[in-house]
C-alpha cells in the first residue's frame, strides 16, 4: 500500500515539471525566436504480478508448467528524464524594419557577452551611439571580423548574412530591404554576420534573455555556410514556435494527470488509515 504513495507522488511531480515547461513555452509565446520545450519521461522498472494459492502451495494451470504465472504488471512510478527543446522553425514575419534580421533554416546568431560567445535566434537588432550594432539588451552582434561597426542607419543585409552599407540610402533606410544585386557596386561591403550551428543543438543550454550556451554534449560550434539550407532575412522576424492553443490543450491534460496521481494519494492514504484503525480495535 505505501507503493501506491510513492508512485502518485512521483506521477505528481512529473506533471509539476510538464506545467512548469508549458506555462514557460505560453510565456514567451511573443518572444522573437523563442523555441518550445517539452518534456520526456520515463516510467520505473514495471514489477510482474504472479499467481498462487492462499496457503503458498503453487497451482499448476491446466496446460501448463508454470506454477506461478503471471497475472499482469504493477507500475513503480515515473521521472522526468529531460527537457527537450524543440528547434522547428517559427513563422517569419515581415516588419519592414531594417534591423530585424531572420534566419531561414539552421543555425544561430553569435553575440558577445561579459561570460564569452552565446547564441540566439532572436534577430531584432538595434544601433547603439557608437554605431555598434546590438541586441536589445545593448550585447554587441558578431560577424566573422568582430563587432559590426555602422557608419549610419544605411546598411543591407543579403540572403548570405553579407553587409552592406550605403550612403545614398541614408534618407529612407527602409529602401535597402529591396535592393537588387545589380545596385551593390555603390554599396560598401562591411563585415558578414558570424552563423554558428552545433553539431547537436538539442543539448545547447537556455541562459535566458534569448540566449543559449554551447555544452560538452552539444560540441563546438561551426560556422554555417550561408545561402543554400540557411538564409538571412532582413525586415523579417522569426516568430516562436509555440502554438498556444496545442499548448493551452495540453496544460488541461497535464492538471487531469495532476488531480489523478492526487486522488491515487488521497485513497491511499484513507485505507491506510481506515486499515490501522479498525484494525486495532477488532484486536482488542
Amino acid at each position: 500500500m505505501i507503493r501506491g504513495l510513492y508512485t502518485g507522488a512521483s506521477g505528481m511531480v512529473v506533471q509539476m515539471r510538464n506545467l512548469d515547461a508549458l506555462s514557460n513555452n505560453l510565456a514567451n509565446v511573443d518572444l522573437t525566436g523563442y523555441k518550445r520545450d517539452i518534456t520526456v519521461t520515463k516510467a520505473f522498472p514495471e514489477i510482474l504480478l504472479r499467481r498462487m494459492n492462499d496457503n503458498g502451495v503453487y497451482v499448476f494451470p491446466p496446460g501448463s508448467v508454470d506454477t506461478a504465472p503471471v497475472v499482469g504488471r504493477l507500475g513503480t512510478g515515473v521521472e522526468l528524464s529531460e527537457i527537450y527543446t524543440v528547434f522547428t522553425q517559427g513563422a517569419l514575419k515581415e516588419t519592414e524594419n531594417p534591423f530585424d534580421i531572420s534566419l531561414e533554416g539552421k543555425g544561430f546568431f553569435t553575440v558577445d557577452t561579459p561570460q564569452g560567445e552565446r547564441f540566439t535566434r532572436n534577430g531584432s537588432f538595434l544601433l547603439d551611439d557608437n554605431g555598434l550594432l546590438v541586441t536589445k539588451e545593448g550585447l554587441p552582434v558578431l560577424g566573422e571580423n568582430g563587432p559590426i561597426y555602422l557608419k549610419k542607419n544605411n546598411f543591407m543585409v543579403d540572403k548570405q548574412g553579407r553587409i552592406f552599407q550605403n550612403a545614398d540610402f541614408a534618407d529612407d533606410p527602409r529602401r535597402l530591404v529591396s535592393m537588387e544585386e545589380n545596385d551593390w557596386a555603390n554599396t560598401e561591403y562591411v563585415d558578414t554576420l558570424k552563423i554558428m550551428d552545433f553539431s547537436d543543438s538539442r543539448y545547447l543550454k537556455k541562459q535566458g534573455s534569448s540566449l543559449w550556451v554551447e555544452t560538452p554534449e552539444s560540441g563546438p560550434g561551426g560556422q554555417v555556410a550561408l545561402g543554400s539550407s540557411t538564409k538571412t532575412l532582413q525586415g523579417f522576424i522569426e516568430a516562436s514556435n509555440v502554438n498556444p492553443v496545442t499548448e493551452m490543450v495540453r496544460m488541461i491534460e497535464v492538471n487531469r494527470a495532476y488531480e489523478a496521481n492526487q486522488k491515487v494519494i488521497q485513497t491511499h492514504d484513507s485505507l491506510a488509515g481506515k486499515l490501522i484503525n479498525e484494525a486495532a480495535l477488532y484486536r482488542r
